[in-house]
């Protein structure tokens, strides 16, 4: 079940993330560290009714954040789509434990189909150019690989925008 998340959820995504951290690391990812994901930028994402968790029997084991703001950092990106009326795709985590049986085919496809739903006319995202199993996994559903960007507290190498146009 996928479901808004709410201020109560923040430590059990908190663990979530950390452990994604955690595992990233151990493949030579350094997408997250500790300045990001953290429990600002969820609160943040709670407070706009912006964030959504996968449940498995009462059990929080993925989040994502489904957006309307852009990032300062998207401004330079050349975008397939004017830049008004899109998603933004942020901090799709599943717990390592949970990895590989399709679950964040679920989260990504309930923002899908959000985005459909609601007449919305692409979707943005970022994904760490290190991360080869990301953006494969973007890549296979559609998604076109754009522009660069930098996010120089969590990383020296670049992260690759990606847009759906639905």
């Amino acid at each position: 079940m996928i479901r808004k998340g709410t201020l109560k959820d923040i430590d059990n995504i908190l663990g979530i993330t950390n452990a994604c951290a955690a595992h990233m690391i151990q493949l030579n990812i350094f997408q997250w560290n500790e300045f990001y994901p953290n429990a600002e930028a969820f609160r943040k994402d709670i407070k706009r009714s912006e964030c959504y968790v996968l449940e498995i029997e009462d059990n929080i084991i993925g989040c994502i954040t489904v957006s309307t703001l852009m990032d300062e950092e998207y401004i330079p990106v050349e975008w397939l789509t004017a830049n008004k009326n899109n998603i933004y795709i942020h901090r799709l985590a599943v717990h390592p434990k949970h990895q590989g049986k399709g679950y964040a085919q679920k989260l990504i496809q309930f923002a899908e189909q959000y985005a459909k739903e609601n007449k919305y006319q692409s979707i943005r995202l970022d994904t760490f150019s290190q991360n080869k199993r990301n953006q494969k996994f973007y890549e296979l559903r559609g998604y076109k690989k754009l522009g660069d960007i930098y996010f120089p507290r969590q990383s020296k190498y670049p992260f690759h925008c990606y847009e759906l146009v639905l």
